[in-house]
């Protein structure tokens, strides 16, 4: 039970907010109104006067109930000694800094669905903070600004209450100067973790009460400018730009790179030549907007000059349709949660920027007020979305949801308002969404309205009404990539909403296309969005697409023994609870790129790269949307066998966006005479020039192709031999040695550590069929170990318990050299079904000591068969405890595709291990791990996993893929792996300290 909960319930406080059946106004937590006293909500921008920042260290108590004593409003604030009242930081979470816990649910409300009450059980924290206001301060007109509170609070200034407010992600201005004075100041602060606003803000993520975002004193000297608004378009047909500011008093423009001066604001000024902004070429002119009268100082500006249409059906912006290569962005850090500081947004944009991110959608709120400041100086298309989500309604068939409740309306304008009101001057902001998953209704209409009339420059999006009457783009989520094909093709099925509609349905046809969440990445994945991209540059109609998600929402904590990890729901004790669903991220929690992001960065590459050996050509493509490829070079190197032959550069030309051109392939240097090695051509595209998120050289797009295969390796002189390098049971044929090493195996290996796709989301979990199918439980049956002058055959069969289906294998050693030739043929009998199987292969142990694994084949990261493009063919090496993929929730991780060889040693001594591909030459996957599959399945968090004495070699000729059906769908047809006749050639040679490398 939440520690904060169990006290409220025994205590019997709180209980005038438990709901006004006899008539008696509800309290200000739990009425409809959206806040008291606020001014009116306005572009984000000091006033003109000095800016005093409030965070630090205030005083703090937690009560457990709404309606505890305000004992803390007089002169110096709580009473000293009160050993109720500690330090907290602030901006920042109560519950994060040792009172209450955090909880997470991902659709469920943490408290009964009874709107608009909440529980008497409603921690509420109480915040004091003394301060000195800066002398000669301007009393009157000052504004006491919140920029982000959660969920509900009132606020006194010297013992006199300014308003309170709901909204947690919006910001609340006061006006102070009546109550402010010189000198020493007290400001009190409640916060209500429940409140009616808790209802529009289940939005998949933790529920962290607290002032999270700054607090600031505004001064604002006389005739200070209140609010602008800045229009600022771009005709690209003629190069031109028009800009209006708008404002509450007479004030004069200036921009001075474009020549003006003292423009009178309110009044358009055509611009005959100006440099569009856009995400790839984020072009600002700075200015400053100067109030006529007064003594305020300007204020200043930083103008993008674009237009955003939606022309025949396609997402365009100056002229030029627009593809969205973007991720859902929540704000989270492990150990501030969701008061996110400057340095960590740049950090996430910088990210977002290598890895060819040109999009973010604000899930499901808006976002910090400097993280747009910060898309508009570095370039990013931003889908800005409204603080309102009710997805808890469906736990009730949407009975009473606020969206179509007439007493919610002011509720859903005034968020609607102050999201707008806040943003409307930044160029990154391209798309005005209404808000997520929150059924449909008028209330929702009533903001699409407002919104339109307010501000028609910027298109509107909402998803989860499935008329799209008030959306301009047909939108939806984990929609497979067979279905975005037949949408980008006119070819979908209507909508149930709209079947009988003709009017609704033809409008809807109309509308271009967004997937404002795909690729759920969650745990090991996702999958496919190689394919993804593959059909949304192929049709028009498509305006892109959303991964979701940025960051992993696990939460720092270290367990007994002081080993640290992530937290996710449940770990506090929190119920009811999103378990592990919030751990469904491209970054860690710290930050760390998984694998997933690197296979996103490849698959939304802005060039594409295609070298075609056979006729002498290399296609370049230019993929962006406008800018051309003169801020890049091209290079080239040649490998044979990994080892690096030569290298040189392409001259590709300015090609212009959405253009290519093709280069003859380059004059490759002879090769050594001798055995021919397998020589790969790769083609790299790195910044020219230092660019403001990366430095030069940082690599934009890369293509490999093989330019000679390796020849067949000789066939063996002489008769081949029974094994006589290697020991073999004579009851199992199992290797137990191989020279010096203790190598034992091979063990029939099916079975993986489910990853979160694997276990997926209700009925689509491929894990479910594959245990009721006992592939987690296969017992084995060795019927024949026979031994030949050239050979030993092992037979065995491999079934679970209470099934007629099985695996039958038969493992033939024979001598070749110095090593042991391994085959294994592996042969399903029995019903199957079409189910498939998470792996096809064999494993080993062997002693922990040989740790130093090198390898030729894919890397340098882990890869699987819909996530491998992102790995290059090549020569690479690393320890075991590199290999693994340290996920917050462990599962199947750190294979290596394509292996053509592998060494694992033992650095002191030099011994070890060496496995090639033999015979046919097909490649293997490669997975050393410290720890066996079962104990990586057991464990629930990485600390549980605790290195052994012995290694685990994990050699498969398949794996299943991974798709994203944690919330999604599974993996393509053709990466689903069914069971069929495998076939794996193996030499095992054993290295001494001078053996191969």
């Amino acid at each position: 039970m939440d520690a904060e909960v169990g006290a409220a319930r025994g205590s019997g406080a709180g209980r005038p907010g438990a709901g006004q059946r006899d008539g008696t106004p509800a309290p200000y937590w739990a009425d409809l109104s959206p806040g008291t006293g606020r001014l009116a909500p306005r572009a984000h921008f000091p006033r003109g006067g000095r800016r005093f920042a409030l965070g630090g260290t205030w005083s703090f108590r937690l009560s457990p109930a709404a309606d505890a004593p305000l004992d803390f409003l007089g002169p110096g604030g709580p009473a000293q000694g009160d050993g109720d009242w500690s330090p907290l930081r602030v901006p920042g979470h109560w519950v994060l800094q040792g009172h209450g816990i955090p909880r997470y649910t991902n659709t469920a409300y943490p408290f009964p669905i009874d709107p608009p009450h909440v529980p008497d059980a409603n921690p509420t924290g109480d915040h004091h903070r003394t301060f000195r206001l800066p002398d000669g301060w301007r009393l009157p007109g000052t504004v006491l600004r919140f920029d982000g509170v959660d969920s509900c609070f009132k606020v006194w200034l010297n013992g006199r209450e300014l308003g309170t407010s709901k909204g947690s992600r919006l910001p609340s201005e006061f006006d102070a100067g009546q109550a402010l004075r010189a000198g020493r100041n007290d400001l009190a602060v409640r916060v209500h973790r429940w409140s009616s606003g808790s209802y529009l803000e289940d939005q998949d993520m933790w529920w962290l009460p607290g002032i999270f975002r700054d607090v600031t004193l505004l001064e604002v000297p006389a005739g200070a400018i209140g609010d602008h608004f800045v229009h600022a378009s771009y005709d690209h047909g003629r190069g031109s730009g028009t800009l209006r500011v708008d404002t509450d008093v007479p004030a004069l423009l200036s921009l001075p790179e474009l020549g003006v001066h003292g423009h009178p604001a309110g009044r358009a000024l055509h611009l005959p030549r100006v440099e569009p902004w856009s995400a790839e070429n984020p072009r600002l002119y700075t200015g400053e907007l100067a109030p006529v009268s007064g003594d305020a100082a300007p204020v200043r500006l930083r103008v993008g000059f674009r237009t955003v249409a939606i022309r025949d059906g396609r997402f365009t912006v100056n002229g030029v349709p627009v593809l969205l290569r973007g991720v859902n962005r929540h704000e989270h850090d492990p150990d501030r949660g969701r008061a996110v500081t400057l340095d960590t947004m740049r950090h996430d944009l910088v990210l977002m920027k290598r890895h060819n991110i040109n999009a973010v959608r604000t899930a499901h709120y808006p976002p910090h007020p400097d993280f747009l400041a910060l898309c508009d100086e570095l370039g990013m298309w931003v889908v800005d979305e409204c603080d309102i989500e009710t997805h808890g309604f469906i736990h009730a068939d949407w009975a009473g949801n606020p969206a179509d409740d007439p007493r919610w309306r002011p509720m859903f304008l005034d968020r609607m308002r102050r999201t707008v009101e806040r943003d409307k001057n930044h160029p990154s902001v391209v798309i005005w969404s209404l808000g997520n998953e929150s059924h449909h209704g008028a209330n929702l209409g009533a903001v699409a309205d407002w919104t339109r009339e307010r501000d028609p420059s910027r298109p509107l999006h909402y998803e989860r009404d499935r008329t799209y009457r008030h959306s301009d783009f047909y939108s939806l989520m984990y929609t497979p990539v067979a279905e975005v094909d037949r949408i980008g093709r006119h070819e979908e099925d209507a909508p149930a909403e709209t079947a009988d509609e003709p009017g609704t349905e033809q409008r809807r046809r109309r509308l271009p296309f967004l997937l404002c969440e795909y690729a759920h990445a969650m745990g090991n994945g996702p999958g496919s969005l190689a394919d993804y991209q593959r059909v949304l540059e192929s049709h028009p109609r498509c305006a892109g697409a959303f991964v979701w998600e940025w960051i992993d929402h696990g939460l720092r904590r270290t367990d007994g023994s002081g080993r640290e990890y992530f937290a996710y729901g449940g770990d506090f004790g929190d119920s009811p609870h999103g378990g592990t669903f919030c751990i469904d991220g491209l970054l860690f929690p710290d930050r760390t790129p998984s694998p997933g992001l690197d296979a996103y960065k490849k698959a939304i590459e802005p060039v594409g790269i295609d070298i075609e050996p056979d006729v002498g050509r290399i296609r370049i493509r230019n993929r962006h949307d406008v800018r051309d490829l003169s801020h890049l070079r091209f290079g080239w190197t040649l490998e044979t066998d990994g080892v690096h032959v030569a290298e040189g550069e392409l001259g590709v030309g300015p090609v212009a966006a959405r253009r290519e051109t093709d280069l003859a392939l380059p004059a490759l240097p002879a090769l050594p005479a001798g055995p021919a090695g397998e020589t790969w051509l790769t083609v790299r595209a790195f910044l020219a020039a230092d660019e403001p998120w990366a430095p030069a050289g940082h690599e934009v797009a890369w293509a490999q192709s093989r330019v000679r295969a390796a020849e067949p390796r000789p066939a063996p002189g002489g008769r081949p031999t029974a094994p006589a390098v290697g020991t073999l049971d004579e009851h199992t044929g199992l290797l137990r040695g191989l020279g010096g090493v203790d190598l034992t195996g091979p063990y029939l290996d099916i079975w993986r550590a489910p990853t979160d796709n694997d276990r997926g989301m209700g009925d689509n979990s491929v894990l479910r069929r594959w245990r009721a199918a006992g592939l987690d439980r296969l017992v084995i049956r060795t019927e024949s170990v026979e031994r030949r002058p050239e050979q030993v055959l092992v037979r065995s069969r491999h079934a679970p318990d209470g099934l007629s289906h099985g695996l039958r294998t038969q493992y033939t050693w024979t001598r070749e050299d110095d090593a042991l030739r391994l085959t294994v043929d592996i042969t399903p009998e029995g019903p199957w079904d079409g189910l498939s199987l998470p792996r096809a292969g064999v494993r080993f142990t062997l002693p922990a000591r040989h740790d130093r694994v090198r390898w030729y084949g894919k890397g340098p990261g882990e890869a699987y068969p819909d996530s491998e493009h992102a790995a290059r063919t090549g020569l690479f090496a690393a320890d075991v405890a590199s290999l693994q993929t340290s996920y917050v929730v462990p599962q199947e991780n750190g294979r290596r595709a394509a292996v053509r060889w592998a060494e694992l040693v033992d650095p002191a001594t030099g011994q070890g291990l060496r496995v090639e591909t033999a015979g046919s030459g097909r490649p293997f996957g490669l997975t050393v791990r410290p720890w066996s599959s079962e104990e990586l399945e057991a464990a629930a968090h990485p600390p549980d996993l605790v290195a052994g004495d012995r290694l685990h070699l994990h050699v498969d000729v398949a794996q299943h893929g991974l798709g994203s059906a944690s919330c999604g769908p599974g993996p393509l047809e053709e990466h689903h792996l069914l069971p069929q006749p495998w076939r794996i050639e193996l030499l095992l040679r054993p290295l001494g300290s001078g053996g191969p490398s």
